[in-house]
């Protein structure tokens, strides 16, 4: 009775897992071709749309490698703060009313989150499947590729 009620919940939360990947991903397929309908009504792109257009990316890329490794890498999370703090930048930047501390402010984070990622690229001693250039080739080496860690990495169980 226990290992059917187990096979069962096991397949409800793989189910609803699957089922929230869909619905993120065509959200941001959505989302991204909106925002690109916009600009393209506008008759030009701002560097904000483009970054915009960037955070569509890295979370399609978060969907796409979770979909294949059921691991997350928290550096995707990262990137898009990065990118979004970058729109925020270029917001404060063009506020004729803005001070420099804003600018400073918003730099000085988006130079904290760097040094995270940084942080975690070196901290972790597993292969991180997003760093491939394609058919196995890696952007590194490390000694002993065969060690799991999941220093970086929210995984599902």
């Amino acid at each position: 009775m226990k290992a059917t009620a187990d096979a069962v919940g096991i397949l409800l939360v793989d189910g609803f897992h699957y089922l929230a990947l869909f619905v993120i991903g065509a959200t941001t397929v959505w989302s991204a071709f909106a925002a690109f309908i916009s600009m393209v009504s506008k008759g030009r792109a701002e560097l904000s749309d483009i970054l915009l257009l960037f955070i569509y990316l890295e979370i399609g890329a978060m969907v796409g490698i979770y979909f294949k490794t059921t691991r997350l890498p928290v550096r995707y999370l990262i990137y898009i703060a990065m990118t979004a703090l970058g729109r925020v930048l270029i917001e404060v930047g063009g506020a004729e009313h803005k001070t420099g501390n804003e600018l400073l402010i918003v730099a000085g984070a988006i130079f904290v989150l760097s040094f995270a990622v940084l942080v975690l690229r070196f901290a972790s001693d597993k292969d991180d499947p997003s760093d491939t250039l394609g058919r196995g080739r890696h952007l590194y080496q490390h000694a002993d590729l065969h060690e799991p860690s999941n220093d970086d990495q929210i995984s599902r169980k």
